[in-house]
């Protein structure tokens, strides 16, 4: 009969695996400091500095501010995409303008090529 690993509350976990980026380093070791954050609320031994921070986490300002960002960044998304449906609107009139000017017998205004995939 093989041994079973027991969920033990007081084990170390189990080593995570090498993270491959930046990014992912950083996020690794964000969670190792929120897991030692509630370690140590958790035991009583968290220093004041570590209890404000989480006081201020679950404050409805912080809220509002988190909610805020949220909607800044939504907004700079729309902005973007909106910027970029001018241009292919002014790409389109470009193009038919120059469909006009042809059938009209005049001569085509050079089209340049567009890369929609911008």
């Amino acid at each position: 009969m093989t041994a079973r690993r027991t969920n033990h509350p007081h084990a170390e976990p189990s080593p995570r695996r090498p993270a491959t980026t930046p990014e992912a380093r950083e996020n690794q070791l964000i969670a190792a400091a929120v897991d030692l954050a509630a370690k140590q609320l958790a035991d009583g031994t968290a220093s004041a500095q570590v209890i404000t921070h989480y006081l201020k986490l679950g404050s409805s300002r912080e809220q509002l501010e988190q909610e805020k960002m949220k909607q800044e960044v939504e907004l700079a998304k729309a902005k973007i995409e909106s910027m970029a449906s001018a241009k292919r609107v002014e790409e389109m009139y470009e193009q038919a303008l120059g469909a006009m000017r042809a059938y009209g017998g005049h001569e085509p205004l050079p089209q340049p090529e567009f890369d929609y995939d911008d």
